[in-house]
């Protein structure tokens, strides 16, 4: 799973996560989900949101409202770190519309609030979570809401989910003139059908899949920062100019965040 964001400063300790994947009958809608906690008495700073092709559910168990927040080119600010303690979870395109109803393009480059998409759903589980007393029983229960509330037969185009699968392909993705061959579609079919389903381009959903990689790739504390052009980047010019394109940061800066992540063991 994706980092979803990072502060714009360092910490005085490193931010905690824990990841997991969902079980195979939920990986066509979610991507993973996540723990996240920072240290306690740590100041709340600005927090940058990563490029991401996703939706991502946030649950906060400080107080703050959840949210899902959408897909997104580049890096978007806030004035605070809103999220100090809770769970996030990545929906697919199909996780999206199967979960909520709303196509993912809804909330492309913005976000909503979960009440508004799940109604008392988000309550009754922003309650559930809150009240688990780890988090295996936070993902657990993650599961069994997830699995009873999603309705596969809400799901986006299943052509276009394909190429939005194989647009995130880790070997590499195709380009967009042969993905449209390889789906016996013409390559404008494909276009309109991002803009229908995902609300960016899919060259858009190939560019934020290859930073994805790339954050991914960093996060192995054995990493090195020249990892990255193996990615799919021309070159370190090619890398550098995307990471300040997308990120506002150079590579360097950005390993560096990546890098002072803690993982949480429970």
């Amino acid at each position: 799973m994706a980092i979803h964001s990072l502060p714009t400063q360092p910490q005085a300790e490193p931010y905690e996560m824990l990841t997991r994947l969902p079980p195979p009958h939920l990986r066509p809608y979610v991507l993973g989900w996540a723990g996240f906690r920072t240290r306690a008495g740590e100041p709340a700073h600005p927090s940058r949101m990563l490029p991401l092709n996703a939706a991502t559910l946030i649950i906060d168990f400080t107080g703050m409202g959840p949210i899902v927040t959408g897909p997104r080119a580049t890096a978007t600010f806030s004035a605070h770190t809103p999220w100090r303690h809770g769970v996030a979870v990545g929906l697919t395109p199909a996780g999206m519309s199967a979960l909520t109803g709303t196509p993912l393009r809804e909330v492309a480059g913005t976000s909503a609030r979960l009440e508004d998409l799940l109604g008392t759903r988000a309550e009754e589980l922003t309650g559930r979570l809150i009240a688990s007393a780890s988090w295996a029983d936070r993902f657990r229960r993650l599961e069994e809401r997830l699995t009873a509330w999603l309705r596969p037969d809400a799901g986006p185009d299943g052509l276009i989910m394909h190429a939005w699968w194989r647009l995130q392909d880790p070997a590499g993705p195709p380009t967009i003139a042969s993905l449209a061959g390889e789906l016996g579609v013409s390559r404008r079919y494909i276009e309109l059908g991002f803009r229908r389903v995902v609300g960016l381009s899919p060259k858009t959903v190939a560019r934020i899949a290859r930073f994805q990689r790339t954050v991914d790739t960093w996060r192995r504390p054995s990493a090195t920062l020249d990892e990255a052009v193996a990615c799919g980047y021309a070159d370190q010019p090619h890398l550098t100019r995307e990471m300040r394109a997308m990120a506002q940061m150079t590579p360097k800066q950005l390993f560096a965040f990546v890098q002072y992540t803690d993982r949480l063991t429970g």
